[in-house]
C-alpha cells in the first residue's frame, strides 16, 4: 500500500511555522487564525505519532524529526513553486494560433491589432490565413469563421457578432451610381454590379433583405471578394460590402455606403477544440473581438 500523505493544507501550516519558528506568524502569512495551525500541525504530529517542535512559550523550534520533515516539505514546495512559474511563464509566452478568413484578417483585424496589445498585453496571438471547417488537429487554437460552412466536428463556438452587408463603391463615384429621390437613394440606370466568387447570392441576398433592386448595369465577376471591394474603392461599380470588411475605408472616406447596412442573418464565430473556460485568454480574445 503507498504511503498515505498528510492534507496539503497541514503540510503549508507546518512548514510556515517551521520556517516562521512561530504558529502566530504562520496563521498571519496564511491568513488563518493561530487556533487552525496548531490544529493541522497537531494532526500532523498524531498521524505520525511523534512531536514535531518543541513548544517554548511564544516560539516554537523544530526537533531532530521536524526538522526531517521540514527540509523534505519545502524541498517539494520548492519543487512545485518552480514548476508552476515555468508553466505560467510558458502558458503568457506561447502565443494563441488563430485561423482567420483572409479578407477578414486583412481588413479588420490586423489594423486593430496595436489595440488588442494594448488592452490585453500578455496574450500572443500567430495569426494563420483560412477559411472553410478548420482543422484543428493541424494545430490550431482558435479559429474565427462565419457560419456559412459545415461546423468542425466536436468544435465549440462562441457567437461574436452578426453579419451586416450593404452597397459600396467608390465614395468619389458615388453621385455617378446613386441618385437621392423622394423615397430615398437609388442607383441610377446602367450603374455596373460587382460580383466575388465566393458570395455569387450577396446581392440576391441583400435586395431581398432591403426591399430595394439591385443595380441593372453590367456585371463584374472576381475570384476573391476582396478584389470586389479593390474594384469598388477604384470606382469601376459598386460592390456588396460586410460592414467589419469595409468600415475602415467608409470611415476614411475612400469608400462610400448610401444605403447602409442589413444583417444577412449569418454571424461571426470563434471555433475551438474544447470549451473556452471563463478567464482563459481565449474568453478575453472573444470578449475583445465582440466589443471591437
Amino acid at each position: 500500500m503507498p504511503a498515505r500523505l498528510p492534507p496539503l493544507g497541514a503540510l503549508r501550516c507546518f512548514e510556515a511555522a517551521a520556517r516562521l519558528e512561530s504558529f502566530t506568524w504562520a496563521a498571519d502569512e496564511l491568513h488563518l487564525t493561530h487556533g487552525a495551525v496548531s490544529r493541522a500541525v497537531r494532526a500532523i504530529e498524531e498521524d505520525l505519532g511523534l512531536p514535531l517542535f518543541e513548544r517554548r512559550s511564544r516560539r516554537v523550534r523544530l526537533n531532530a524529526a521536524g526538522a526531517i520533515l521540514h527540509r523534505a516539505v519545502a524541498e517539494a514546495f520548492a519543487t512545485i513553486r518552480s514548476a508552476t512559474r515555468a508553466l505560467r511563464a510558458e502558458a503568457r509566452q506561447s502565443p494563441l494560433v488563430l485561423s482567420c478568413e483572409p479578407t477578414l484578417l486583412m481588413r479588420w483585424l490586423i489594423p486593430r491589432l496595436p489595440a488588442l496589445q494594448a488592452a490585453h498585453p500578455d496574450l500572443a496571438l500567430h495569426l494563420v490565413s483560412g477559411g472553410g471547417t478548420p482543422r484543428f488537429e493541424d494545430g490550431l487554437d482558435l479559429a474565427l469563421r462565419r457560419n456559412d460552412h459545415p461546423p468542425a466536428p466536436g468544435a465549440h463556438a462562441a457567437i461574436l457578432f452578426a453579419e451586416r452587408v450593404g452597397p459600396v463603391c467608390a465614395a468619389a463615384r458615388a453621385g455617378d451610381f446613386v441618385a437621392e429621390t423622394g423615397e430615398g437613394p437609388a442607383f441610377r440606370p446602367g450603374t455596373p454590379r460587382l460580383h466575388s466568387r465566393t458570395r455569387p447570392a450577396a446581392w440576391a441576398d441583400w435586395a431581398a433583405r432591403s426591399g430595394r433592386p439591385a443595380p441593372d448595369g453590367p456585371e463584374h465577376r472576381f475570384e476573391h471578394f476582396s478584389l470586389s471591394l479593390q474594384a469598388a474603392a477604384a470606382g469601376i461599380g459598386v460592390a456588396i460590402g460586410p460592414w467589419r470588411l469595409v468600415c475602415d475605408d467608409v470611415a476614411g472616406g475612400l469608400l462610400a455606403a448610401p444605403f447602409g447596412f442589413v444583417a444577412d442573418g449569418t454571424d461571426y464565430r470563434l471555433l475551438a477544440p474544447r470549451p473556452i473556460a471563463a478567464g482563459s485568454a481565449q474568453a478575453r480574445l472573444a470578449a475583445w473581438l465582440r466589443d471591437c
